[in-house]
């Protein structure tokens, strides 16, 4: 397993934290931080009673108005078909701008299958420095996203409780989670910030080729003592990461 966790920001208090120099400072404030957004939607019904050549225009021209923000973004679509009720289709996106992932949305929209396409859920968060650095040579800010089979998206929130505790009894819980992760080698998790842009404040998703490990990690983590001061009844959707022309054939 490799966390891709993050770190506050360096005027907030922090107790297990890296605490970086100046020149740590320095380089930072170069560093661009990403947006992050998982988009989901489903499918209206009255897709599945279009003829087949007429579905096969409707994708082709959906599938070239995806491809030109290919320049502007990571991004990587996720079949739910059999998986979910609520979604049929996820994007991850990550880039720099938020303005495109709105301008791509409405492009995609306009299109003759945007036109049978529903938001399901839209989740928007932004990265920050690491908590916990991997070996990895990756830079600060950055998701090195896509990588595996499956993806496990999970919207969160602690409750009042949780900062009612210092700063050190906080961190001190997170790295108890962080090592029963780390005994899932083949499990990489991000969390990236969302406060401020809806009702959850991290979004933490889980890549694996493995869905029962998925499985067998959160029953591990739900024993951990700060999975008491975490919200429930928030989404956990479980994403298949394939090209996007597979996962338009999906849709029926």
């Amino acid at each position: 397993m490799e966390l891709v966790n993050t770190q506050k920001e360096p005027n907030e208090q922090a107790g297990l934290r890296l605490v970086p120099d100046f020149e740590d400072l320095r380089e930072d404030s170069q560093i661009e931080k990403q947006f992050v957004n998982f988009m989901f939607f489903r499918v209206n019904p009255e897709w599945r009673k279009l003829d087949r050549e007429t579905k096969a225009i409707f994708k082709s021209e959906f599938q070239t108005t995806y491809d030109k923000y290919r320049e502007h973004f990571l991004l990587f679509s996720y079949s739910l078909v059999g998986f979910d009720s609520k979604a049929d289709l996820m994007f991850w996106r990550i880039g720099s701008s938020l303005d495109l992932v709105q301008e791509m949305t409405a492009k995609l929209y306009r299109t003759s299958l945007g036109s049978f396409l529903e938001t399901a859920d839209n989740y928007l968060s932004v990265t920050k420095k690491r908590m916990f650095v991997s070996n990895e040579p990756e830079d600060k800010f950055h998701v090195a996203a896509g990588e595996k089979k499956y993806i496990f998206v999970y919207p969160c929130a602690k409750n009042r409780d949780w900062y009612e505790r210092s700063g050190e009894e906080r961190d001190a819980l997170m790295e108890e989670n962080f090592m029963v992760g780390k005994r899932f080698q083949n499990i990489k998790i991000h969390l990236t910030h969302a406060f401020g842009f809806g009702e959850h404040e991290y979004i933490v998703t889980f890549e694996t080729d493995e869905p029962r490990d998925f499985l067998a990690l959160a029953e591990e983590l739900r024993e951990t003592p700060a999975s008491k001061f975490t919200l429930r009844g928030m989404p956990v959707y479980t994403c298949r990461q394939k090209p996007l022309i597979e996962c338009l054939d999906a849709l029926g």
